[in-house]
């Protein structure tokens, strides 16, 4: 529990830490997304699945468990890129599907690098990139009418 307590102080304070800014404090200027409902919850869904697989690379990671690792980046890979209905990918601009591809991408890279490398410092660092694309593209667009 020890080494674990400058990780937990870390993620306490980020809130506070600069964040972004609070809910209802400044105007929302993303991009909308507007879905039909189920759309929306099958985009809902995807980036559950990312958060998941973040979950349980950073577990992994943390004990050494590369295979774990792997098989958690792989499940966020361009396998479930595929699993985008035809509708909501037709509806989805550009940018967007750039970024979702390149995050997917980023998944295999690191299952690929966690199997061939197995060094867990490395995962991380690649997790913290990939993560890049997580941070902008909540930053650039969110689900729902034009406001």
């Amino acid at each position: 529990m020890i080494r674990s307590f400058p990780l937990l102080l870390l993620l306490a304070t980020l809130p506070a830490w600069g964040a972004g800014p609070r809910p209802g404090s400044h105007p929302d200027h993303r991009q909308p997304l507007a879905l039909s409902a189920e759309e929306a919850a099958h985009l809902r869904l995807e980036m559950r699945l990312f958060l998941n697989s973040v979950q349980k690379i950073v577990t992994a990671a943390a004990h050494q468990d590369m295979p774990v690792v792997a098989e958690a980046a792989r499940e966020s890979g361009l396998v479930a890129a595929h699993q985008v209905p035809p509708g909501l990918r037709a509806k989805l601009p550009l940018e967007f599907k750039k970024l979702g591809h390149a995050t997917h991408e980023a998944f295999d890279d690191l299952a690929r690098d966690a199997e061939s490398m197995a060094d867990g410092g490395l995962a991380l660092k690649q997790l913290g990139r990939l993560m890049q694309n997580c941070v902008s593209c909540h930053a650039t667009y969110r689900i729902g009418p034009a406001r």
